[in-house]
């Protein structure tokens, strides 16, 4: 079973009493109410690991946090409460040298805060993960403290991360840009024409005596590559129907019968079972 994310909702001491709770899922969630009096670089420090991700007040941050942060080279995603009633999980650019994932989100819309942790924990899982070849390769004179330390925090979070989230972690790597409605006509054709080369295998594969491990596998290629590509069932049931119908073709100029064509409903069954079950245990639910 997936642990729920460690969430720690940040105040000032004196704004303990007034911050209003974040009502998170408890099953996905453990949110962790402080209240930072004294030295934030303490608090950070005293942690047995570092937070799967921060919700603080504004001011908390730009006094406290965000220099602590700084000074410890913690790379966290966080999310800053602001009194802007546009801020809704509204990403922000890397600033005053703080190399991980700020998302603002308005405290009129708390109840919608979740959607902002997810954007945040998105944006961190997407930063460019080290270059562990590049880093070995050059000499250790010229790789800073700073970049190493940040390389190595930055991997040490997105593996926990990756980890906790378990099939969720996979949605939060999806990049919308290459989901094929979103890709040029000549983009989408090649995509669409690796898909059916790939379930093309599939199915002459499915009923192979030696087919097993080889199998699965290229099952998993295909939904994991259909999943990134937020590629619909409805699609997959027309792959699966034309090469269907170019099969049928050929049987016919052979002489042949097409009722083992029907047998090969169990792959499309296969198929899209595993899809929709990588669906359902990947996204997150509305808040």
């Amino acid at each position: 079973m997936v642990s729920p994310l460690q969430i720690y909702r940040l105040t000032h001491g004196d704004q303990d009493q007034q911050a209003p709770d974040l009502n998170l899922d408890p099953s996905r969630y453990v949110v962790h109410p402080t209240a930072l009096i004294g030295d934030a670089l303490d608090w950070l420090q005293s942690r047995p690991e570092p937070p799967d991700c921060l919700v603080v007040d504004e001011q908390a941050w730009q006094d406290a946090l965000r220099p602590a942060l700084q000074e410890l080279k913690l790379v966290l995603p966080v999310v800053v409460l602001v009194t802007d009633p546009e801020a809704i999980a509204r990403p922000v650019p890397q600033s005053d040298h703080y190399p991980g994932t700020v998302v603002h989100h308005s405290l009129g819309a708390l109840p919608q805060v979740e959607r902002a942790i997810q954007a945040a924990i998105q944006e961190f899982l997407r930063l460019p993960e080290p270059d562990s070849a590049a880093s070995n390769a050059a000499p250790a004179d010229q790789v800073s403290p700073l970049a190493a330390s940040l390389s190595n925090q930055q991997h040490q979070l997105t593996e926990k991360l990756k980890a906790r989230l378990g099939y969720l972690g996979v949605y939060y790597k999806r990049n919308p840009s290459q989901f094929l409605r979103h890709l040029s006509r000549e983009d989408r054709q090649t995509l669409l024409a690796q898909l059916k080369s790939d379930y093309r295998k599939i199915v002459l594969a499915y009923f192979a005596t030696n087919h097993n491990l080889n199998l699965n596998q290229l099952i998993d290629d295909f939904v994991d590559q259909a999943f990134m590509s937020d590629i619909s069932v409805a699609q997959i049931v027309e792959i699966h129907m034309e090469l269907m119908d170019s099969f049928s073709k050929q049987l016919k100029l052979e002489g042949r019968s097409e009722e083992i064509l029907l047998d090969y409903r169990l792959t499309l069954i296969d198929v899209i079972a595993h899809l929709c079950e990588m669906y359902r245990r990947s996204i997150p639910r509305e808040s």
